[in-house]
């Protein structure tokens, strides 16, 4: 009887540990090279068994700055209520290479204020040029296939340092970690070297 209350026991721990995790409440603020991982959220979620999931906005600029989001007029805001309101868990925005950009540093403030909980996931891009100066840039796609791979990941490596510089004086100004950085840069820079 010992060995069978045992093992039930072990049985509820370890699913326990396995239990699916609770949804979270997504605002998704983006450009065009981010705007459509909002709709692909819920989907994943539900496969994973995730239950309570919730995309509570998007809001898209194309070839946006995140100040540009934290600028839209009031009948246009889907993100200040919403931070305001602490009706968000997650928070997306994708910065367009130009940094630091301050949409970060005052939807962080906004949205920390009222969830101390809350989470920032920002997107460090590819360089959309394949570039960062303006005598560095492509002129047109088919010029990326000759492209020294140095000149772009010396562009990837800028855009992200001072995309780092810029969240962790976040994270210390709010003496957590609440800001994270999504890798998308990396991984297409990756992509690129192995096509070449």
């Amino acid at each position: 009887m010992q060995l069978l209350r045992a093992g039930l026991l072990c049985l509820l721990l370890v699913s326990s540990l396995f239990a699916a995790p609770k949804g979270e409440r997504v605002l998704v603020t983006a450009h065009s090279f981010h705007i459509f991982t909002a709709p692909r959220l819920a989907p994943l979620a539900q496969a994973a068994g995730i239950e309570g999931h919730k995309l509570v906005a998007a809001q898209m600029i194309g070839g946006s700055k995140v100040i540009q989001h934290w600028n839209l007029p009031d009948e246009k805001q889907k993100a200040k209520p919403l931070l305001t309101a602490a009706e968000v868990d997650v928070m997306t925005m994708s910065p367009h290479v130009y940094l630091p950009d301050e949409g970060i540093d005052r939807f962080v403030e906004l949205g920390a204020k009222a969830n101390p909980k809350l989470r920032f996931l920002v997107q460090h891009s590819w360089t959309p040029w394949d570039g960062w100066e303006g005598t560095d840039k492509v002129a047109k796609n088919e010029d990326r296939d000759t492209r020294p791979l140095d000149i772009v990941r010396a562009a990837n490596l800028k855009w992200r340092t001072s995309l780092e510089a810029q969240v962790n004086a976040l994270n210390t100004k709010l003496g957590r970690d609440a800001v994270f950085i999504t890798p998308v840069g990396d991984a297409v820079m990756k992509l690129r070297e192995l096509i070449a």
